[in-house]
Order: structure tokens, then C-alpha cells, then sequence
């Protein structure tokens, strides 16, 4: 445990000083390092500047022993305003098909910021009222609970 503490320490020192500043990045801590279904981490983003582009994307901290080269998950997305969620089911890409992760690691973890499609469909735009939006994530691979996850989150950029 105390290792991994330490890898993770480092790996957050590396990517912080390699990234653009995000407009906004929260991860949660995935239980037992196991993605069940009925953990949905859930992300509350408040936006004030409703001309502004944003890109949005999905973080996952996994280890080398993930046994999958993809993730499937239920997005679910609220808009200020709205009664419900929107869900969504996304398939996001992790390794190559030679098995080479797709995001950065070091020593047996691995991180990676994979692009997520947020946009309505209407306007091509999904934040484009003030307020607070929320984003839920849920693991729909087959297999649960999902082993070797490690953190899972979300990271919002403001485009230049």
C-alpha cells in the first residue's frame, strides 16, 4: 500500500507539471481498487462562462494488470436546470491492439485522459447555460466488480 502511495505521488507530480491547467479535474478513489456497478462517482461542475469552448475528459488510474484494452461505460450528464439525466454509453479505447497502453505510466501504474464527447447533440455544445452540471460515471463491462481500477474521474479544459 505504502508503495503504491508513493508511485501515485510521483505520477502526480509528473503529470502536473506536464498538463495545461484544467478548468476543473476531480478523480474518486475506486473501492478496493474494484469498479462495481453500484459505485457511480458523481462530479459537480459549475460554469460561468457559457461562450467559452470546452473539451472534456474521462481520467482512469489503472494498473498494468488491467486485463481489458477498453472501458465501457453509462454516462450520465445533468445540465443546470434539468429534472433528470441524460445516459449515455461510451466505449473508450485504453491500449493498442499490441496491447501498448495508451496513456502514461510508471512502474505498474497507468494514467490516462481520454477524450469524452459531452456535447448536445443540438447545438454541439454541452455547457452552454450558467450553473452547475453534474456527471455520473458508471463501469458497464461485463465482468463486476472491474479489478486493477484504480481512480476514475473527470477533467474539464477551457480551449484557447
Amino acid at each position: 500500500m505504502f508503495r503504491n502511495s508513493i508511485l501515485f505521488l510521483l505520477i502526480a507530480i509528473c503529470f502536473c507539471s506536464c498538463n495545461n491547467s484544467p478548468y476543473f479535474q476531480k478523480e474518486e478513489g475506486i473501492p478496493q481498487n474494484a469498479w462495481d456497478y453500484n459505485f457511480k462517482p458523481t462530479f459537480k461542475i459549475d460554469i460561468t462562462d457559457t461562450n467559452a469552448a470546452y473539451s472534456s475528459y474521462f481520467v482512469i488510474r489503472h494498473t498494468d494488470a488491467y486485463a481489458y484494452s477498453n472501458i465501457y461505460l453509462w454516462v450520465y450528464s445533468k445540465q443546470p436546470g434539468d429534472t433528470s439525466f441524460h445516459k449515455t454509453r461510451v466505449n473508450i479505447k485504453l491500449a493498442e491492439s499490441n496491447g501498448k497502453w495508451l496513456g502514461r505510466g510508471m512502474g505498474e501504474i497507468y494514467e490516462q485522459y481520454m477524450p469524452i464527447n459531452l456535447t448536445d447533440l443540438n447545438t454541439k455544445r454541452f455547457f452552454k447555460r450558467k450553473g452547475t452540471y453534474e456527471i455520473k460515471l458508471e463501469q458497464n463491462m461485463r465482468i463486476n466488480p472491474l479489478p486493477e481500477v484504480l481512480h476514475v474521474g473527470i477533467r474539464i479544459e477551457k480551449m484557447k
